[in-house]
C-alpha cells in the first residue's frame, strides 16, 4: 500500500498557489467529471478560453469573487506510489493564522514565488513559520517561469537567495529543493518541460512521490486527551466506565500500563472499545473508548499517557507564540490556554523575545507582540498541564491561547520551540 505525505502550500497573493494545486489535481486525474465541468462553466463565464484550474481549490464564493484564497482548502489525491493530503493555505498577510493551521501537521511545505518578483517579505515570513512549526522539508516553486522567458539566471538567483534564508532557519541544503514551474501551462509540475533543458532535477510530482516521509505521530509515546467519560448506567451496562477521545499520538494495546495526568494514578488498559467492536491495537488519529483495569478519578481534560514515558504536569512553562489577533499581547495578560481537551486560566508572565522573521534576529524583552508577530513567552497556568516539548511531540506540544472575554483565538502556542535564530546570521564585528 502507498504511504501518505502531508504537505502544505504557502506564498504571497497572486503567486499562483491555487493554480499549482489545481494543476496537480488535474494532471494526476484526481478531479471528478462534475467538478471539471463546473470549472469549465465558471471559466467560460469569466470569458476565459482555457479552464482556470485555481477554481478547483478556491471553493468559497468569496474566494472566487476576490481571486484570493481565504480559508485552508484540504485536497486529497493519490498516485500509484503515494497518497497525499494537501493544505492550500492563504497568501495574504491577514490570513497568517490559517497558514499556521494548514502547516501544523505538514511533513513538507511548498513555497511559491513569482519568478518576476523573487523572494519577498511574505516568502521569508512563511519560511520562518514553517521552520518554527517543525516542517522538516521545503520546496521552493519558482512559478510563472514562462513569464521571464524560462531564464536560467533568474531562477538560479532566486534559488540561491531562498536557500541562504532557509539555511539560516536551520534547514540543510538536502532539505530544500528549488524547481522552476509554470502552474498555468504545466512546466515541471507533473510533466518535465522541454522549455527548461538547463534544469535536471525532478518535477514537483516526482519529488513529492520520492521524498522521505518523517515519522508520524504513531512513533512517539502514547498520548490520549480524555474528551468524555462514558457511564451508561443501564440494565445492560450498569457498571460500565469508559474514557472516550481521539488518540493524539502513539499506539496502545490491551494490557499496557498507563498513567493519568495530572493526578499520576496508574492502571492497565483492559479493553479498547469502538462502535464497531473491540480492538487489539489503536493508533494516533483513531477515536476510541478505553476501559481500564480499575476505576480512577478521571474527567474531561485529563491526559492518559504511556506509563514509561509520560510528560511532566507543570503550571509554568516557556513557549513560542504566533500572535494572531489584532489586539496586542502585553506582559501579565490574563488569557485562557487550551491544551488537548483541557482549558484553564493563565497569565503570560513575561515576553522574553520577539522574532524578526525578515532579519532572522530577536528583540529582547519587547513591550508587546502585534498581529502576525512571533515571540517567546513564559506562561503560568491555574492548573497543571501535561505538556510535551513541541520538537518531541507536535500534538501535545501545541496549544491555543484564547481571549477569556469572548472566546476568540489569540495565538497558536508551541511548548519550548526555541525561535529559529542563528548566531551565524549575525556574526557581529
Amino acid at each position: 500500500m502507498s504511504d501518505l505525505l502531508r504537505l502544505a502550500t504557502a506564498g504571497s497573493v497572486d503567486d499562483g498557489k491555487s493554480t499549482l494545486v489545481g494543476r496537480l489535481l488535474y494532471d494526476t486525474k484526481s478531479v471528478l467529471a462534475d467538478q471539471l465541468d463546473a470549472v469549465h462553466r465558471a471559466s467560460a463565464d469569466r470569458g476565459l478560453s482555457t479552464p482556470d484550474l485555481s477554481l478547483l481549490v478556491d471553493g468559497l464564493r468569496s474566494e472566487r469573487e476576490q481571486g484570493i484564497t481565504i480559508d485552508v482548502a484540504y485536497r486529497y489525491f493519490a498516485t500509484p506510489k503515494r497518497s497525499f493530503v494537501l493544505a492550500d493555505t492563504p497568501g495574504h498577510v491577514q490570513y497568517t493564522r490559517n497558514t499556521v493551521t494548514g502547516a501544523s501537521t505538514a511533513q513538507l511545505g511548498i513555497l511559491l514565488v513569482d519568478a518576476r518578483k523573487g523572494v519577498i517579505e511574505q516568502t521569508r515570513r512563511h519560511a520562518a513559520v514553517l521552520a518554527l512549526l517543525g516542517v522538516p522539508r521545503l520546496v521552493l516553486a519558482v512559478n510563472k517561469i514562462d513569464l521571464v522567458g524560462y531564464d536560467e539566471s533568474n531562477f538560479k538567483l532566486t534559488a540561491k537567495e531562498f536557500t541562504t534564508h532557509a539555511n539560516a532557519l536551520g534547514y540543510a541544503d538536502s532539505d530544500v529543493l528549488t524547481i522552476p514551474v509554470s502552474a498555468l501551462v504545466g512546466d515541471n509540475v507533473v510533466e518535465r518541460s522541454a522549455n527548461t533543458p538547463w534544469y535536471t532535477g525532478p518535477t514537483l510530482l516526482e519529488h513529492l512521490e520520492s521524498v522521505p516521509v518523517e515519522p508520524d505521530p504513531h512513533h512517539v509515546p502514547f498520548r490520549f486527551p480524555v474528551q468524555y467519560v462514558i457511564r451508561p448506567r443501564t440494565p445492560e451496562y450498569p457498571d460500565y466506565r469508559g474514557y472516550a477521545g481521539q488518540i493524539a499520538a502513539g499506539t496502545i494495546t490491551p494490557g499496557e500500563e498507563i498513567v493519568v495526568l495530572p493526578s499520576g494514578s496508574r492502571a492497565l488498559v483492559e479493553r479498547i472499545d469502538t462502535p464497531d467492536g473491540e480492538l487489539t491495537e489503536a493508533t494516533a488519529g483513531q477515536s476510541v473508548t478505553l476501559v481500564l483495569s480499575h476505576d480512577l478519578d478521571i474527567s474531561r481534560g485529563d491526559l492518559i499517557s504511556a506509563a514509561d514515558n509520560a510528560p511532566a504536569a507543570v503550571d509554568e512553562f516557556e513557549a513560542t507564540l504566533c500572535w494572531l489577533a489584532d489586539k496586542a499581547l502585553r506582559p501579565n495578560a490574563r488569557v485562557l490556554v487550551k491544551h488537548g481537551t483541557k482549558t484553564t486560566q493563565a497569565f503570560v508572565t513575561e515576553l522574553s523575545t520577539r522574532f524578526d522573521e525578515q532579519k532572522l534576529s530577536s528583540v529582547e524583552l519587547p513591550e508587546s507582540l502585534q498581529l502576525n508577530e512571533i515571540g517567546q513567552v513564559r506562561i503560568r497556568t491555574a492548573e497543571p498541564l501535561p505538556v510535551d516539548d513541541y520538537t518531541v511531540n507536535r500534538r501535545t506540544g501545541a496549544f491555543l491561547v484564547i481571549d477569556a472575554s469572548d472566546g476568540t483565538t489569540l495565538a497558536a502556542g508551541l511548548v519550548g520551540a526555541p525561535l529559529p535564530v542563528r548566531d551565524s546570521f549575525n556574526p557581529g564585528p
